[in-house]
């Protein structure tokens, strides 16, 4: 079952709020007393309503199977907060909420306990509350409902534009005293009653900000002449290059072996890259950098978990997004609905070993001996390239599957990928695509 927009919107929007009045009576059951515990002023938890629309695109197939859905809403859930918070701890180099003093948690963002309580919730929403939802969601006048989603996704952005620009103010304005005691200065002396308002009602939901000393860079531990220090966004980005190119040759080489064919694995038209290897490269990275040096068995045992869920979360994406399935495993033993099967979850758990014990070390050592000035006038140049490469691919593989209902060229632009990427070199650059409805 696949969800229209306009079902996601109420997804999203029931989810967030749902969220927002769980989080707020879980504290008042804690601290005693009633907390607005949300980024935002609107009652809206947003990563509850990406979570819920998460939920109803990637896990409707794993209705009748209780256990995999269960444990998709688990990853899902763990890839969403952990993205999150590593993103807030990035732009304003702090954690808004830290776990890590409790028992079975990961980097601080989550404990064992929130994965529990994500997977029991996914079985829920969808057997049971998403049906409701969209019944409800239905029977609202169709006039009625596009003045609904315009008001409110004006509300919403305006509230997350305006609780930004309160965040970078305090985060640029204040350097020297205690998180509260300048941010009531700062509000005092700026006379902003929004600003004041917005900032208090942050350092009540989350203290452990008026705990720790204000928003800081952090130190630097080597020289200021080293590109890409440490797992950084110039390291990711350079890994995700890396890891695209290095997955397309291994593919094409296990390909030659195993079928003795020499077939392109390539996910643009345009070069050796596989988009799916270089994220999951950045991906493993970035969740799995602090425990590099932890055993193999544990290694293992999260880049199966994760590289399994990360290749069914593509393949719902690329056939939602292009009508097109790139491979299926239907005919392998151990596979769930032909988007993954429990080998090749195996082998992406040996490759997260050998990646962050062998490869890693070596690639971000070539990395970091990019001349400093040459990495960063190259990096935003390979990324627009790269940008460019993916949408130009998108719209070729879009123009392959409207040609099976629409063969002649409605426009200039398609007119334009009829006679670049007809469907001979697109069958070649993509042997295993199958269109779907």
């Amino acid at each position: 079952m696949y969800y229209t927009w306009n079902e996601l919107f109420w997804i999203f929007f029931s989810y967030s709020f749902v969220g927002w009045c769980t989080g707020v009576i879980a504290n008042a059951f804690r601290r005693k007393k009633f907390v607005n515990t949300g980024f935002l002023n609107l009652p809206l938890c947003p990563i509850y309503g990406i979570i819920g629309m998460a939920y109803s695109i990637f896990l409707p197939e794993l209705k009748n199977h209780l256990f995999f859905l269960f444990l998709g809403g688990c990853i899902i859930a763990f890839i969403i907060i952990f993205v999150t918070g590593f993103l807030f701890e990035q732009i304003f180099n702090r954690k808004w909420l830290d776990y890590s003093k409790s028992r079975f948690q990961f980097q601080g963002y989550l404990n064992q306990l929130h994965l529990l309580f994500f997977g029991l919730i996914a079985v829920v929403c969808i057997r049971y509350i998403n049906p409701l939802l969209l019944k409800l969601s239905n029977l609202i006048p169709g006039a009625v409902n596009f003045i609904l989603e315009i008001i409110l996704s004006i509300l919403l952005l305006t509230d997350i534009l305006c609780c930004i620009a309160v965040i970078f103010q305090i985060q640029h304005s204040i350097r020297a005293a205690r998180f509260v005691e300048q941010m009531q200065d700062f509000t005092e002396d700026i006379g902003n009653v929004l600003t004041k308002v917005v900032s208090k009602r942050i350092e009540k939901a989350y203290p452990n900000i008026e705990r720790n000393t204000v928003f800081h860079t952090p130190a630097k531990t080597k020289s200021n002449t080293v590109f890409a220090e440490g797992c950084c966004t110039y390291k990711l980005i350079w890994l995700f290059f890396l890891g695209a190119f290095l997955g397309d040759i291994t593919e094409t080489i296990f390909c030659r072996i195993t079928s003795d064919v020499w077939m392109s694995r390539s996910s643009v038209v345009y070069g050796p890259f596989s988009i799916v290897w270089g994220l999951g490269c950045a991906f493993l990275t970035a969740i799995l950098y602090k425990y590099r040096k932890r055993s193999d068995r544990y290694i293992f045992i999260y880049g199966t978990l994760l590289g399994g869920a990360y290749e069914y979360i593509c393949s719902i994406f690329t056939e939602l997004v292009f009508g097109t399935v790139f491979w299926d495993y239907s005919k392998i033993p151990f596979n769930l609905g032909g988007r993954i099967n429990l080998l090749y979850c195996f082998f992406w758990g040996i490759a997260a070993v050998v990646w962050l014990k062998i490869l890693y070390p070596i690639l971000s050592g070539w990395i970091e001996k990019i001349p400093k000035k040459i990495g960063y006038l190259l990096t935003p140049i390979a990324v627009v390239l790269m940008i460019g490469n993916i949408l130009i691919s998108g719209m070729a593989l879009a123009r392959y599957s409207a040609r099976t209902i629409h063969p002649k060229p409605q426009n200039q632009v398609e007119e334009f990928l009829d006679t670049h990427f007809d469907d001979a070199r697109i069958e070649r650059i993509y042997p295993n695509a199958t269109i779907v409805e």
